[in-house]
């Protein structure tokens, strides 16, 4: 073990209060709820470490966003693209749940559930809450037509309607999945949402009106028939749960610098992905969080628009988007890769009071000579070791980076903490060192088991 592991654990205080990690055979971890929350822009491997967490759960619970985001789990040679569908849905003793949070496309889901089953996945314990909202056709045709008329202020959604089906939810004028079981009051809210939405799709974007009746038919006929038996009180079921002793894991879509009011605004998401958003998105109180873990990537991306002040061009973006296989889950789209930004990790160690933090895609860097890690910023002078609240600053800032020699050694087989050669450790007690939190897990290649447990065991 590297002195400077070693440094940061004494540092960093007790371990023995610390959470367990998630592969000691025969422990489960009783603590109210786990919150699994990125600290970047996304993208960050939550899905693989839900799944993983799973393992000692009773309840994966989704609590915000849409199909906007995917995650990917590599499993026994099959691969998992999630869109909406909670990943602990690959473990039969699971109840996954969308939470009132979420916002569900009924086509999406079907076309995940369809997709999953035809591999062998039950997902006849899915629930849906009843309250969470839906997205209609007309919030996908308002999401393209906004981005279009934008043009070069666009703010790169990934044009799914999330953000006009929250936009409706905020104005109360939203319909919810509990509505499609009364199809008189869904013909009556879609016939007043149709009325101004079609209004501004003809006289705003020139666009032919939506057929009311079409849609109707869609939702009532073919939708809600299957459905209904996902509709659930998500509330409750979470409660009980709760009541009974049994373990939670919240899993979040996007990340803490996608946030509505903790991210980079205006180049956010709509909903809340930071752990705060985890309680009022599952309907629990604060006290019931128990373990927050930040996933970290052990470098930085970015989908679409927005302030970046780490990032790289050239060849040596192009190394990381091919070693790491940069490219939107859902949309195909090249994400734009930058060194690891230390101010966005102790900010979102703020923000969301983490307990700890798992690295993942350390092998990506596998190849190169030295790596570079942002420790501030700066700019007019004045030095950021948090992120400056005003966008106008943070456009403009310069990164202060400290750079760390390369291990240049294949960590793609690592199971323990002695498989990682010196200099990967020492780049991991540092990026730790800087954020202030333990960094528990650390991965090394894509596969379901390629995650390194490197936390104190008792």
């Amino acid at each position: 073990m590297s002195q400077c592991v070693s440094a940061h654990r004494l540092s960093t205080g007790s371990y023995t209060d610390q959470p367990k990690g998630p592969f000691r055979a025969g422990e489960r971890t009783r603590l109210s709820a786990t919150v699994v929350v990125g600290t970047q822009w996304g993208d960050e491997g939550k899905g693989k470490l839900t799944d993983l967490l799973a393992r000692d759960m009773d309840l994966v619970v989704r609590y915000q966003g849409g199909h906007n985001a995917g995650h990917t789990i590599v499993t026994g040679g099959d691969t998992f693209a999630l869109q909406l569908i909670p990943s602990g849905v690959l473990y039969p003793h699971i109840t996954p749940i969308i939470g009132n949070g979420v916002v569900v496309d009924p086509g999406v889901l079907l076309s995940e559930v369809d997709t999953l089953s035809a591999k062998g996945v039950d997902c006849s314990r899915l629930r849906v809450s009843g309250n969470a909202h839906l997205i209609m056709p007309y919030h996908h045709e308002l999401d393209r037509m906004t981005e279009r008329y934008l043009g070069k202020n666009r703010l790169g959604t990934t044009k799914r309607g999330i953000g006009p089906a929250y936009a409706d939810k905020a104005t109360r004028v939203g319909l919810r999945v509990q509505d499609l079981l009364d199809p008189k009051i869904f013909r009556q809210k879609l016939d007043v949402a149709l009325k101004e939405k079609n209004a501004v799709l003809a006289k705003v974007y020139n666009r032919l009106p939506l057929d009311g009746d079409a849609i109707a038919d869609c939702y009532l006929g073919e939708y809600a028939p299957r459905i209904e038996p996902m509709v659930d009180d998500a509330v409750a079921l979470v409660h009980q749960a709760l009541g009974a002793g049994k373990n939670i894991l919240l899993e979040g879509a996007q990340a803490t610098f996608l946030d509505l009011d903790q991210g980079t605004y205006p180049y956010v998401t709509s909903s809340n992905p930071c752990a705060g958003g985890a309680c009022t998105g599952a309907g629990i109180g604060p006290r019931e969080l128990g373990r927050i873990i930040g996933i970290a990537k052990a470098y930085v991306t970015r989908v679409g628009s927005g302030p970046f002040p780490t990032e790289l061009d050239g060849d040596l973006a192009d190394l990381l988007v091919d070693r790491g296989h940069e490219y939107g889950t859902n949309t195909g789209r090249r994400r734009r890769t930058g060194w690891f930004d230390t101010v966005m990790l102790r900010q979102a160690v703020r923000v969301n009071s983490l307990s700890e933090v798992a690295l993942t895609k350390l092998d990506v860097l596998d190849t190169l000579d030295a790596v570079k890690v942002c420790v501030a910023y700066e700019a007019d002078g004045v030095r950021y070791d948090f992120m400056p609240y005003h966008q106008s600053v943070l456009h403009r800032v310069t990164p202060v980076y400290e750079e760390l020699p390369g291990w240049r050694t294949d960590l793609s087989g690592a199971t323990d903490l002695s498989d990682l050669p010196t200099r990967a450790r020492d780049y991991v007690a540092f990026l730790a060192s800087q954020g202030g939190v333990p960094i528990q897990l650390v991965g090394v290649g894509p596969g379901r088991e390629q995650l390194v447990d490197i936390g104190i065991r008792d």
